[in-house]
């Protein structure tokens, strides 16, 4: 049974919810991601931040990511994954919430993120297809 943890990329990096939508940014240029946790001042998982949040929600309306706290972006309780969990439970979870990245959680502590590239190189292809298809569902198909 390969689990979250042996999946995942460890030491994930947060954006603390103080730090602004540009520092952030500037930290997934520098990490080469385009999705950091948001963690609270007691490290906390708060939610999550995208490349995309960041030109839809700041960029596109107007507002300087210079003025926007990361914290302002986090919405709801973030979608996680327990560190042991199994690989049909990662599946489940990126399927039924259509989401690409996962930050892996054991107890209370962020200990590394699972992206669908991660479950693309360890999982077998037709386990990866499924999810590349559930994912890609209400998308737009190319011309």
């Amino acid at each position: 049974m390969t689990t979250a943890r042996e999946i995942m990329t460890p030491d994930a990096q947060c954006v603390q919810t103080s730090e602004t939508v540009l520092e952030a940014a500037k930290t997934m240029a520098e990490l080469g991601v385009g999705a950091l946790p948001i963690c609270g001042e007691d490290n906390r998982l708060k939610g999550m931040l995208t490349d995309r949040d960041i030109v839809v929600k700041v960029l596109a309306q107007g507002k300087d990511p210079r003025a926007i706290q990361a914290g302002e972006l986090a919405q709801g309780e973030a979608v996680t994954i327990g560190a042991d969990d199994d690989a049909e439970e990662i599946l489940r979870t990126m399927s039924r919430h259509q989401v690409r990245r996962l930050p892996v959680i054991d107890g209370h502590d962020l200990v590394g993120m699972v992206a669908q590239a991660d479950v693309a190189r360890k999982l077998p292809e037709p386990r990866v297809g499924d999810l590349l298809e559930a994912l890609s569902v209400g998308e737009p198909k190319p011309a």
